[in-house]
């Protein structure tokens, strides 16, 4: 059981760290979007959402909910990738926002 609290606790570090580069380059919102916006059954929500809205407002806000209520975390995890094709061509740098991400990936994949 330990080695679970251990790994949980490791993920709620790299949360914490996406959430501060959230803030970081200015992408943190203090307004949610419209409840049908959440509400996209697309990957990442790419037809109602920015990447980092869904970042902030589905995968941190539902992975909080998950780590405090002891629930399972989920298995996989690719996030990275379509943070780099976020980033292509925009004149902001997510650069460490990518290798926090890279790590969350690193640390919801090895879990098993």
């Amino acid at each position: 059981m330990a080695r679970r609290s251990d790994h949980t606790a490791r993920v709620a570090d790299s949360l914490l760290q996406i959430e501060i580069e959230l803030r970081r380059i200015d992408a943190w919102e203090t307004d949610p979007p419209p409840d049908e916006a959440l509400q996209s059954t697309k990957p990442f929500a790419v037809d109602t959402l920015e990447f980092t809205q869904w970042l902030q407002f589905v995968f941190v806000s539902r992975m909080k909910v998950l780590i405090e209520n002891e629930h399972p975390l989920p298995e996989v995890s690719g996030m990275a990738p379509m943070a780099e094709e976020h980033f292509r061509g925009r004149t902001e740098s997510g650069h460490r926002l990518i290798r926090e991400l890279a790590e969350m990936d690193r640390l919801l994949s090895a879990q098993s």
